[in-house]
């Protein structure tokens, strides 16, 4: 007979010590809860251990002589009442929420589904009593020993370049990473792939999910997968695919290797949703556990979700033991394997309340006062599916923000939209308008131009619509309002001149990031001309479609981005931690000064002119010891002549150029330019 102990409420999840385990679940509507014990290889269950310690809804014991590499599940007894909330089913193998490794994957069945299937309107209210443990993922118990070596870089925000990508995307197609490791965090780890990032001017490497989830049945129905990953299964076990043969040590490895480049890694995580669905999803955890307390259920109708997400649930942050689990989640990832920050999906179901959204939720104060998190990088995806979903610069103080607007304003300005100057100058300038309150800084602005859902930049210069075809769903699936050009032709061409316009366009959309106030974030790929063929919605495709091309079709592009980091690293003036507001520095020069093509300060008729799309922007360093820039963009079809702003002395030198030829010139007060169309052009001041 086994010798099973009291155990302690606290910490949940596992804990090693020199004697034992302890095992602490929450779940606060059991009745009874079940530790499942399994051999190594999680398939075969040597045995069951009835809880009998509950402390305040948490359910815990300690089993002496059981350490790490033990395989467990749960399983968890309740009342089966759909229409009150509740989907207990003991027969259903349940994953630990804070389980750290996971042994096996999901491998579909009916039995995982705490219903019967049966296709009828009401089938979720009858209980399936099959068992599902040879159908579920099991957690391995592992310690909490960090697995890094390096402190955080702490690159200060405002000289802060972030890079996009997914951890196989990244490198499944890399030239000189070997196959054996590629698609893995070892991957990301190697000089090659790092000394890419460096010589780029990548200041923070951002991951999408890295968080265990599951692949669709749907999905794998077709033959696909769930690529992207926005399907947690797991908040604390990394994903096992990403994983080198070191195992979780692996992803410790890359981090300090990037921390010793000077590079912050940043992941996307996605605490909004779970992949277990609405109420015709499966009982892989939480479901099971608690369903009322994990999930957000709909008011006067409890058997259904409240789905904010558009994904079938969402995580109920109002719950104070729900909020612990993403805050232990969070510290884990930051303390054990170095992470320096996070973005987090669909931020805003995360702060809403049954009214609404709150800005003053407990889930942004938790994070904020925490002497771990509220020092890290901290990034909202402003938007949900839920009434009053787009919440773009209500997030507090210390949350940076992905700037949509920022994205659609600049694409519309270099598709040569009419009427955008006013707020084609606001974006530019770190969007003061939407995130100056409450003494927020501009790199509260994350600006994008293209990110992993939507177009490429190469293709949002050669497609108008999007072509999802491989996705299945005859094309009806992604965003048709892509604020796109193709220059002419759809899809790829061999005429020259569309060839070199999109070549430009690509430039002018880079320059413009690199040069914007605020924080610029460069899809990974980008620099590379990468393609999808048009699909705008690669979330299925773990293929040549969703991996980056690391082929050089536009070798100059990845050059030119890179001098574009370089240049916005040496000019304090374009990455200012103060909003720009025309105040004058210490030589009487103002921060920033709006002229037009005549070299003229902008009056409002010339911010009024819905026919304009020409702008020159001055700005001044911070300090002595800098030179000013001046940018001069042309988005129209034609040439235009445009003249320097008058000033005291010497004159400009042509430092960086998206048109031909152009790099090296000079011009001087008073004289005329002729701008090539779609063109922009930055000069320095020389004496």
């Amino acid at each position: 007979m086994r010798r099973v102990n009291p155990g302690y409420a606290f910490p949940l999840g596992v804990t090693v010590d020199r004697t034992g385990t302890n095992f602490a679940l929450f779940s606060d509507n059991a009745v009874g809860v079940t530790l499942c014990l399994f051999d190594r290889t999680g398939e075969t269950e040597l045995e069951r251990i009835d809880l009998h310690e509950c402390t305040n809804g948490v359910w815990h014991c300690h089993l002496p002589g059981i350490g790490r590499g033990q395989v467990y599940g749960w399983r968890v007894a309740g009342p089966w009442a759909p229409e009150e909330g509740h989907r207990f089913n003991f027969n259903k193998l349940l994953l630990d929420p804070y389980a750290r490794a996971l042994v096996g994957g999901i491998t579909w069945d009916d039995a995982l589904y705490g219903y019967t299937i049966d296709g009828s309107a009401d089938s979720d209210l009858r209980m399936d009593e099959r068992d599902s443990a040879a159908f579920m993922p099991k957690a391995r118990v592992v310690t909490g020993a960090p697995l890094v070596a390096t402190s955080h870089p702490r690159v200060f925000w405002p000289k802060t370049v972030i890079y996009e990508g997914h951890v196989r995307g990244l490198t499944m197609r890399h030239p000189f990473i070997p196959d054996s490791i590629r698609g893995t965090f070892t991957a990301l780890g190697q000089p090659e792939f790092v000394d890419q990032l460096v010589r780029l001017g990548v200041t923070a490497l951002e991951l999408m999910p890295v968080h265990a989830f599951a692949q669709d049945r749907h999905l794998v129905d077709r033959g696909l997968s769930n690529y992207w990953g926005y399907n947690t299964l797991s908040f604390f076990a990394p994903e096992p695919s990403f994983l080198g043969d070191d195992g979780l040590e692996s992803i410790g490895v890359a981090v300090d290797r990037l921390h010793q480049a000077g590079i912050e890694v940043i992941l996307d995580v996605v605490y909004n949703h779970t992949c277990e669905g609405n109420h015709l999803g499966p009982s892989l955890s939480f479901r099971g556990i608690d369903n009322a307390s994990y999930y957000r259920l709909l008011p006067g109708d409890r058997r259904y979700y409240d789905d904010l997400t558009g994904c079938g649930n969402a995580i109920n942050t109002d719950h104070p033991r729900v909020l612990q689990m993403i805050m232990d989640s969070l510290r884990m990832w930051s303390q054990l394997y170095g992470i320096d920050g996070f973005r987090f999906d669909l931020a805003v179901t995360l702060g809403r309340r049954p009214d609404g959204f709150d800005a003053g939720h407990a889930f942004f104060n938790a994070i904020l006062q925490d002497p771990v998190l509220g020092d890290l990088k901290l990034i909202a995806e402003p938007w949900d599916v839920g009434p009053g979903g787009y919440q773009l610069g209500a997030f507090p103080p210390g949350f940076s923000e992905w700037n949509g607007d920022y994205r659609d304003v600049v694409r519309q300005f270099w598709c040569g939209s009419e009427g955008l100057l006013p707020s084609f100058a606001t974006r530019f300038a770190a969007s003061a308008d939407i995130f100056s309150e409450g003494r927020r800084r501009p790199w509260s602005s994350v600006n994008f131009i293209t990110a992993h859902d939507g177009f490429t930049l190469h293709d949002l210069v050669s497609y108008n619509d999007k072509h999802n075809e491989a996705n299945g769903e005859d094309n009806r699936d992604g965003h048709d309002d892509n604020r796109s050009w193709n220059c002419g032709v759809e899809g790829e061409t061999d005429d020259p001149e569309i060839l070199a316009l999109r070549q430009r366009q690509k430039r002018n959309l880079l320059a413009t990031l690199f040069l914007s106030q605020g924080v610029p974030m460069l899809l990974g790929g980008d620099e590379r001309s990468n393609s999808q063929g048009g699909n705008n919605n690669a979330y299925c495709q773990d293929d040549e479609i969703g991996w980056i091309d690391w082929s050089d079709e536009d070798p100059e592009l990845t050059v030119f981005v890179s001098r574009l980091a370089e240049l916005r690293k040496r000019n304090s003036s374009l990455s200012r931690p103060e909003f720009l507001t025309g105040a004058r520095n210490e030589l009487g020069q103002p921060d920033v000064a709006w002229f037009s093509n005549s070299g003229q300060r902008m009056s409002e008729d010339d911010w009024a002119n819905p026919h304009s799309k020409c702008l020159t922007v001055r700005l001044s360093p911070p300090l002595p010891g800098e030179n000013s820039l001046l940018i001069m963009l042309n988005a129209s079809h034609v040439d235009v002549d445009f003249v320097a702003p008058p000033t005291q002395s010497g004159g400009w030198e042509a430092i960086l150029a998206t048109g031909n030829d152009l790099e090296g010139m000079r011009t001087a007060p008073g004289e005329v330019f002729t701008m090539p169309g779609r063109t922009l052009v930055v000069w320095e001041w020389r004496e």
